[in-house]
């Protein structure tokens, strides 16, 4: 655990891997399940309630704090898409 200067305790210091999927020319965050995802990676995610596929436009490997996204609202990407 780790203490900040002022006396609190800083949460979990675990790392997420973030994406960045742009989706019929709308980009959104999700939160992948596995760190081997990159840029340009075709994955299948919920978009406006309906399956769709999208291109991962960037990866961020952030902690809680640094999220670019509150992770109580972030959905999970649902896998790779097939070719």
């Amino acid at each position: 655990m780790i203490h900040s200067l002022s006396g609190g305790v800083i949460s979990k210091n675990e790392i997420y891997p973030f994406v960045k999927v742009e989706v019929e020319g709308t980009p959104r965050w999700y939160l992948s399940p596995t760190f081997q995802i990159k840029e340009g990676d075709k994955v299948r995610v919920s978009f406006e309630g309906k399956p769709c596929t999208g291109v991962v436009v960037r990866v961020e490997r952030c902690t809680l704090q640094t999220a670019p996204y509150p992770m109580n609202r972030i959905t999970e990407i649902e896998g790779f898409a097939e070719e």
